[in-house]
């Protein structure tokens, strides 16, 4: 990020009605114009945590992110470039049915349209622009999404200087904090279940965002590093368990076995396998990617995958 540049984030909330698929758009009361939901980084905030809330307080409705549909950029009147990252985000029928949205003095009121009447009074070529990337995985029949993330565990104790055994190596303070600031980005993406490998720094790791969820971890040795050194691993088995269930789910394991998990998931939705897979694993410690795969035809291939860094 350049210091110069505004950062903020958004989506395109979108829902089927009656068998058509609408988006929401909002009509600012300020600038009396029509745009796509959002807002600028808060300190301390991901881009992924912004763009959730940022929807959440202009429409009243709690959404996880899907795909990522694109990047827009534009100059502002102080001459600074503001850079907006957008998510497709599911709006579901519980979370429309429970919207907190009153007019206010930011947002006069909420519009479910057609992607036609979207792109017709859409007041921004950048709004246009990014309805068209969402418009293009639309056509592709992704849509929706569940996410498979690929978690490498914090920072952990070095092996020079950890007596015990490697299973054993427990996280460094620093460690500690990433595990607490991952659960944020981690929920913006709908997490809802944890596999870990049975290593203490991968499941310390997976604790803070079990406890958000009041879930279980599942540890599988299967995705451990002493079975991988072993050549007992069988990341296929743990991959393809979580492709068949479409649910969100992170996976938590270490930097020498998240190869094999992406490229067992690239095998499993016969995705084409390319350079991608190298840099979506070759993570630091607390980064993670989001395998974005169509819920309806998962063979059909990954529809798109993101890397984030921590923060901490």
């Amino acid at each position: 990020m350049t210091e110069t540049a505004v950062y903020a984030a958004g989506g395109v909330v979108w829902r089927i009605v009656e068998g058509k698929l609408r988006i929401l758009v909002i009509h600012r009361t300020k600038y009396r114009d029509v745009t796509l939901p959002k807002g600028k980084v808060d300190p301390g905030e991901t881009l992924a945590e912004t763009a959730v809330r940022e929807i959440r307080e202009e429409t009243g409705i709690r959404v996880s992110l899907g795909v990522p549909v694109g990047v827009s950029r534009y100059r502002m009147p102080s001459s600074r470039t503001k850079i907006v990252h957008y998510w497709a985000a599911e709006a579901t029928d519980a979370a429309v049915r429970t919207s907190s949205f009153v007019p206010n003095k930011e947002v006069a009121a909420i519009e479910w349209v057609s992607l036609k009447k979207a792109r017709k009074h859409l007041s921004y070529p950048v709004d246009t622009e990014i309805l068209d990337e969402f418009t293009r995985i639309v056509d592709e029949r992704a849509l929706p999404t569940f996410p498979i993330v690929v978690l490498r565990h914090a920072k952990a104790r070095s092996r020079d200087e950890w007596d015990g055994t490697d299973t054993a190596r427990p996280l460094t303070p620093r460690g500690r904090r990433q595990s607490q600031a991952i659960v944020g980005p981690l929920l913006a993406f709908g997490v809802r279940r944890i596999v870990s490998s049975p290593a203490e720094r991968c499941v310390r790791t997976a604790t803070p965002i079990a406890q958000a969820l009041g879930q279980r971890i599942v540890v599988s040795a299967a995705i451990g590093q002493d079975a991988w050194e072993e050549g007992t691993a069988d990341a296929r088995a743990v991959v393809g368990e979580r492709v068949r269930a479409r649910k969100p789910v992170v996976v938590v394991s270490h930097g020498p076995v998240l190869p094999d998990i992406m490229h067992e998931l690239a095998l499993a939705t016969g995705t084409m396998r390319g350079s991608y897979l190298g840099s979506s694993s070759a993570l630091e410690p607390a980064a993670f990617s989001v395998v974005h795969v169509p819920v309806e035809h998962p063979g059909a291939g990954i529809v798109a995958i993101e890397t984030h860094e921590p923060q901490v």
